[in-house]
């Protein structure tokens, strides 16, 4: 287990700065810095809170610098149901909500379904992805190959996206591993072109071309909204943007023929 200096040291050297530019970031001498670095000086949970700032560390990588100093965490992890996270319950819900008829969901930091709006229900929900399961399961299954006509690209991208945000939480293994199997997959030669990747889901006999925002918190104190995105999908052509006001007004799925005749019990 890294002690405290070396924690320190690492995260400096993954965010790229040398230890004059992390001492002017963080407001402390480059020679204090350094003494932290070889343990010839101890931090208090002050110092240890700005290197964090300054550094730019997720909330749980802040709550490990402080505990190898000695210190006790500082950010909670609140469940998702805790009374205290209502209002962002609410916000989450208004935002989602009105970005119907579009899809719109809600993700952890493993990017585990915490909510969709009713769109992403109707859509996901097709493929098999129902709030509280894995999109990094379902990006790597078979059922993915099958209904996402172009793939490749859309795991390439994914890879890409992983190493990213693993990276800056200082390296998550169940990230990483899924960011693995997914950069083997090849990518087609002529790939590209447009200004972004779309991911095309076939339904039935349509297709819906979809691209996404993707939304955080700016300002959090506990871990549980630290991790929370917000993705929310839009049509990429005419046809798409049809399909979806017919999922969301109820119309019949795509694909599928209309039943004429007495409902099943």
């Amino acid at each position: 287990m890294e002690l405290f200096p070396e924690l320190l040291k690492s995260w400096r050297k993954q965010r790229r700065f040398s230890q004059l530019a992390l001492a002017l970031e963080a407001n402390v001498s480059a020679r204090h810095l350094a003494y932290l670095e070889t343990g010839r000086a101890r931090p208090s949970a002050e110092m240890v809170n700005r290197l964090g700032e300054a550094l730019g560390l997720p909330l749980s990588a802040r709550n490990q610098l402080l505990a190898r100093a000695g210190f006790a965490a500082r950010y909670e992890r609140r469940a998702w149901d805790d009374p205290q996270l209502e209002p962002v319950r609410r916000a989450v819900a208004w935002t989602l909500e009105r970005h119907s008829p579009w899809p719109g969901l809600a993700v952890d930091r493993l990017w585990r379904v915490v909510r969709f709006n009713a769109p992403a229900h109707v859509l996901f929900g097709q493929l098999g992805v129902e709030e509280g399961a894995s999109l990094l399961d379902f990006l790597v299954s078979a059922r993915a190959r099958a209904v996402i006509e172009n793939w490749p690209q859309v795991a390439h991208q994914a890879a890409l996206r992983l190493r990213t945000e693993s990276t800056a939480q200082g390296g998550v293994a169940e990230l990483d591993r899924f960011a693995q199997q997914l950069a083997a997959v090849s990518l087609p030669e002529g790939d590209g072109g447009g200004p972004l990747i779309v991911t095309r889901f076939r339904l039935g006999d349509a297709c819906v071309s979809l691209f996404a925002t993707v939304g955080q918190f700016g300002s959090p104190e506990d871990l549980t909204l630290d991790d929370l995105r917000l993705e929310l999908f839009f049509p990429a052509d005419d046809a798409s943007e049809r399909v979806l006001r017919d999922l969301g007004s109820g119309a019949e799925r795509p694909g599928r023929q209309k039943h004429e005749g007495p409902a099943g019990p």
